[in-house]
Formats: structure tokens, sequence, C-alpha cells
């Protein structure tokens, strides 16, 4: 069974999607959307360090609506705009995954889908 989760305690979806697809059978499966550094209010901090922080409080919000923990997750995949500040993207994954050692990927590109956004993070956990 597929169940979509959208905590109400952060932004709904920017469109027609769900942040998070959660698959329960022998286990549980969850693949994230992009997630963006967006507050529960529709605001996004202009700092990317601020931006990495935000992300990864609503993936944990994301996460305890799955049932699951940051220790679940078994693979991150990181979308930055620019790449001078890969060194405060990676300490804020470090400091929220608290040792934790999942497979990821850390990508550059050129824009995102709103220019404010400087990062986005997508993770699939399984537990």
């Amino acid at each position: 069974m597929n169940y979509r989760i959208n905590p109400r305690t952060i932004h709904p979806p920017a469109a027609k999607y769900s942040h998070a697809v959660l698959s329960t059978g022998f286990q549980k499966i969850l693949h994230s959307s992009g997630i963006v550094p967006v507050d529960s209010e529709g605001i996004t901090p202009e700092h990317i360090g601020d931006q990495a922080n935000l992300i990864w409080k609503n993936i944990g919000e994301i996460l305890s609506e799955a049932h699951m923990e940051v220790s679940d997750i078994v693979e991150v995949t990181t979308y930055v705009v620019n790449n001078r500040d890969l060194q405060v993207v990676m300490e804020s994954r470090d400091a929220h995954l608290k040792g934790h050692r999942a497979a990821s990927t850390l990508v550059t590109v050129s824009e995102l889908a709103q220019e404010q956004w400087k990062m986005e993070i997508s993770i699939v956990a399984v537990k």
C-alpha cells in the first residue's frame, strides 16, 4: 500500500505532488520529492546554511509522520545552485544525520524551480 506524506507542520507542496510517498509491505520504503527551503508559513531564508537546516528540519517532519528516523535514510541526493557553498551544505547534512552514513550524492546545478532556492534535497528511507 502507498501513502502520501504531506505533514501539516511544513509548507504544502508547490504543485500537484506529495512531499513523500511511503510504501508498506514487508518493509516500509519512503521516497521523498525534492524538499525545498520553505517554512510552514511559506518563507525561504536567504542564507544557504539556514536553507540547509530548514530542509533537514522538513525532512525530519516527513520522517516523523512516516514513523521513521534519520537512521532509516539510505540515500540522500542534494542539489546546490553554486559550488562555493558546498562546505556549509555538507556540514548541515552531517550535523542532522548525527553520524549516520547514508549513500549520498551532491550535484551542482545552474538553477532550481524558484530563484530564491539555493538547494533542495531528496531522500529514500527504509525501515
